[in-house]
């Protein structure tokens, strides 16, 4: 959702009309051909059916109970005065959840569900095979690095609704409680520092400058005081001035002291105890742990050997289609030097933030009257694009995601970083916007939330190959939509898929074939034209992100790879349009899965091909 998407440490726009679907979107499974999610007939499956969408919405509510903020960002105000429950003794309880749900849904007769019922049994009977798998690695051990963590959980109150005095009045006993998730992170902390499991010191390095940003010399200027700074027209002054007054007390008995404890433990124990090279392969089982990784992240049992030589075949190919374009531009040199002029060519920077900001909006209101082009069906819920906090901007990507609220009550996000707007060529920001709001990952993750009759884990859940193979995708189709109009923008697209190219290689470099940082940021550097503060960003993010950022090329390739399939297939009438209804509106899958639904609407636009016109 990096994006990129930005991960939930916790977990998990322009208005556009729902047209309805000419054809029902068909799904293979189960070795039947079947309607998917809101097509199908919901008394399909009787008793089984209602039994397994029980489960799954009582597995749901417990999910969310036990991630009350990932509840408070979709939407779901039960749970708005917690935090989660971090203890060692409550993690094993989870697994043991997971464990013994597992065992009741085997306990439902999968033969007697219908055929979309029977790929959500299996979706989830996989995520939770996949969950209790992982469980051994405990990754709970690092709960923060330099993209998050307790010192940015401030942030959650920027995605939360502030419209009643309970609102205000739950944010302030998450602040009370604040010392106790504090002291819940650092005991895993400590037992990772023991046992090894943790992340390196070049990326915890960062962290301290992120905490001491949390050391104000005043409450009402921590960033957990924003919310009481603005208080809608209908809350009493009374009740605002014992509010705030609340606020800052919580503030300064509990949130500041808890951050001094953090960084006391921090520099003193925590980060000398770190890891000095980089790469999972440093910790307990770490080679098992990053093949995990691979099939997780790319929902393939593609190995992090193939991975890395996909990786590099990728590079090549990208290589000499920059090649050509360097040559169409009239550059006389190599294509190092090409990239050393749009890194360092002042006509290819804006100036201020400011300027940075307006053109990211601009690019965005340019694409979206485009989007009827290669889309039938677009989402109802709006986007925005908006800078990414100040505070976090100098250690995070170029952009991410936040998807919209649950209920409605918030737009999806684009976050830009307008951090050193000299670093932020021009050139790429077409590519960056396709893929971050439409047709990326606000188009494909409304979408989901918009569809019918799913379980709620599939709605707001996701693959991050689906996901991010799609956003990836959606940059390639600029050229579909005739928005790569000058050869820089066109650089700039290839930039983003040598980007992910490079990604294959350096990621599995660093975590399996035991690179060093520096020669993973030189692989980099020699590929692709990012600034070298981008490159620095993005090699750290892989090391404490590892095996995520596999998912986009891989992903990616598959939606090609089909996309041609089909072409070749249905001939002449092939509509891209379709194309794309069929890949999103059965929500994220699996690659395999998502194989097969395009395997069986081809058999269907086939089918149709052959059938006789109907008579007059």
């Amino acid at each position: 959702m990096a994006t990129e998407s930005r991960p939930d440490k916790q977990g998990g726009y322009r208005k556009h009309s729902m047209r309805l679907l000419k054809y029902p979107i068909l799904v293979m499974a189960a070795s039947q051909f079947i309607f998917a999610a809101g097509a199908e007939d919901k008394n399909a499956g009787g008793d089984a059916g209602k039994t397994l969408n029980a489960f799954f919405e009582a597995e749901w509510n417990y999910t969310l109970e036990q991630n009350p903020t990932m509840a408070s960002s979709l939407g779901d105000r039960r749970w708005n005065d917690r935090w989660p429950d971090r203890s060692l003794d409550a993690i094993r309880k989870r697994e043991e959840h997971a464990t013994d749900t597992l065992a009741r849904l085997a306990r439902i007769d999968r033969a007697q569900l219908s055929p979309a019922d029977q790929l959500n049994y299996d979706l989830f009977k996989k995520d939770l095979e996949t969950e209790i798998e992982g469980a051994k690695f405990r990754t709970y051990l690092m709960p923060i690095n330099q993209r998050g963590g307790v010192q940015t959980q401030d942030e959650l109150g920027d995605r939360l609704r502030f419209e009643t005095v309970k609102d205000y009045e739950d944010w302030i006993a998450r602040l009370r409680s604040f010392p106790a998730m504090m002291d819940q992170d650092i005991a895993l902390m400590r037992e990772g520092a023991r046992t090894h499991v943790m992340w390196p010191k070049i990326v915890l390095g960062r962290v301290p400058a992120q905490i001491d940003k949390q050391l104000v010399s005043k409450p009402e200027e921590s960033p957990f005081y924003k919310p009481f700074k603005k208080f809608p027209d209908a809350i009493p002054n009374a009740d605002r001035e014992r509010l705030a007054q609340a606020a800052k007390e919580a503030i300064t008995a509990g949130v500041l002291p808890s951050f001094q404890k953090l960084k006391k433990y921090f520099a003193d124990e925590y980060l000398p105890a770190a890891f000095d090279q980089v790469g999972v392969w440093q910790m307990p089982q770490g080679a098992e742990f990053y093949t995990y990784l691979a099939r997780r992240h790319t929902t393939t049992n593609l190995t992090p050997q193939q991975i890395h030589e996909k990786g590099l075949s990728e590079v090549a190919r990208i290589r000499g289609e920059m090649q050509s374009i360097m040559e169409k531009v009239g550059f006389k040199g190599t294509l190092p030097e090409f990239f050393t002029k749009l890194r360092t060519d002042p006509q290819f920077y804006y100036k201020t933030p400011e300027e940075l900001l307006e053109a990211y909006r601009a690019l965005a209101k340019r694409i979206d009257p485009n989007l009827v082009k290669v889309f039938k069906t677009l989402p109802r819920t709006p986007y925005g694009v908006t800078p990414i906090p100040d505070k976090i901007a100098p250690d995070t990507t170029t952009a991410y995601y936040n998807q919209p609220a649950a209920d409605g009550s918030r737009a999806g996000l684009y976050f830009v970083n307008l951090y050193k707007p000299e670093t932020r060529p021009k050139w790429e920001m077409m590519a960056l916007t396709l893929h971050e709001s439409v047709p990326g990952h606000h188009l494909q993750i409304a979408l989901a939330q918009e569809l019918g009759d799913i379980p709620k884990f599939r709605r707001y859940g996701g693959y991050t190959a689906f996901v991010e193979g799609w956003g990836l995708y959606a940059e390639s189709l600029g050229q579909d939509m005739g928005l790569y109009d000058e050869p820089y923008s066109k650089f700039g697209q290839l930039t983003y898929e040598m980007w992910r190219a490079v990604r294959l290689v350096v990621d599995t470099g660093m975590h399996f074939m035991k690179w060093d940082r520096q020669r993973a940021i030189d692989f980099f550097m020699a590929n692709a034209p990012k600034s070298e503060n981008d490159i620095v960003n993005e090699i750290d993010r892989y090391i404490s992100m590892p095996g995520q950022a596999l998912a986009y090329k891989i992903g990616e390739l598959k939606i090609k790879e089909l996309r041609d399939r089909a072409r070749r297939e249905i001939g002449e009438s092939f509509d891209l349009r379709e194309f794309h209804d069929a890949v999103l509106l059965s929500g994220a899958v699996p690659l395999d899965v998502l194989e097969k639904n395009i395997e069986a609407w081809i058999a269907a636009k086939k089918a149709a091909q052959k059938a006789p016109a109907p008579k007059p």
